[in-house]
């Protein structure tokens, strides 16, 4: 089955040991949660393991005290999760373990319908923002205006963004530059995030284009077109694991 793409819809599944817990969050989510589809339900690890090999879910809402495997063994089969994770307990005490777990939120039980609308919502807005890095780490053109209409622009063509007020300039390696009526920030939210960095609330870098770092008198990067430019030291940190990672997938 495949994995619902309407940005305001969620499928899900329901993991409790418990028959009248499966039934109650079932009922409650279908009541007031409109916007989630309950596509099945299990009353094991095992079985939820099937479930999601079946519906592919985009949400899994999991008990966490189940006989012979838990909620955490479960959540130890898989390396990397295609689904949400939302904790339902009657326990307070496992709240770190499930934030360390990548829980997206941790309800407890009896179930609050404030605080389950509260995390629909949350699980929403953490799908929209997983479909714009999808769809900004497949693409390699960017679409920006221009007086004419629009320009597409070749992502690796362009070394770095730099702020101009509430427009941004485009700085490409053949020593072009262009004006964009749109802001920085724009460009980093669409932008591919392994691909670019800002390293300061004025500067967005290809990081492809990094040509030496030095942290003498403050912290600065100098790009192949033989730029300098600044990383403020609260994102210096973040920049150096951003390079290393980037290097040693080479």
């Amino acid at each position: 089955m495949e994995t619902n793409d309407s940005p305001s819809k969620l499928t899900a599944i329901i993991v409790d040991d418990e028959l009248f817990g499966r039934e109650n969050l079932k009922k409650i989510i279908e009541t007031y949660c409109h916007e989630v589809e309950i596509l099945g339900m299990a009353d094991s690890v095992v079985n939820a393991q099937k479930l999601v090999r079946l519906y592919n879910p985009e949400v899994v809402f999991l008990d966490i005290n189940m006989p012979v495997l838990d909620g955490f063994d479960f959540l130890e089969e898989y390396e990397e999760k295609k689904f949400m994770v939302v904790f339902v307990s009657a326990h307070e005490e496992y709240g770190i373990n499930a934030v360390k777990a990548g829980a997206i939120d941790y309800l407890l039980k009896p179930i609050n319908i404030k605080e389950l609308k509260l995390t629909i919502k949350k699980l929403l807005m953490t799908k929209n923002q997983r479909i714009k890095t999808d769809l900004a780490t497949d693409m390699d053109k960017i679409v920006i205006p221009a007086s004419h209409g629009f320009d597409v622009l070749v992502i690796d063509d362009i070394i770095r963004f730099e702020a101009e007020g509430s427009y941004t300039k485009v700085i490409f390696k053949e020593g072009k530059n262009k004006i964009v009526s749109r802001t920085l920030k724009d460009f980093e939210e669409t932008l591919p995030k392994g691909k670019f960095f800002r390293s300061h609330k004025s500067h967005l870098i290809n990081l492809k284009y990094i040509k030496d770092y030095s942290n003498i008198s403050g912290n600065f990067v100098t790009m192949t077109d033989g730029s300098r430019v600044e990383i403020s030291r609260r994102k210096a940190p973040e920049f150096i694991q951003k390079v290393k990672k980037v290097l040693n997938s080479v």
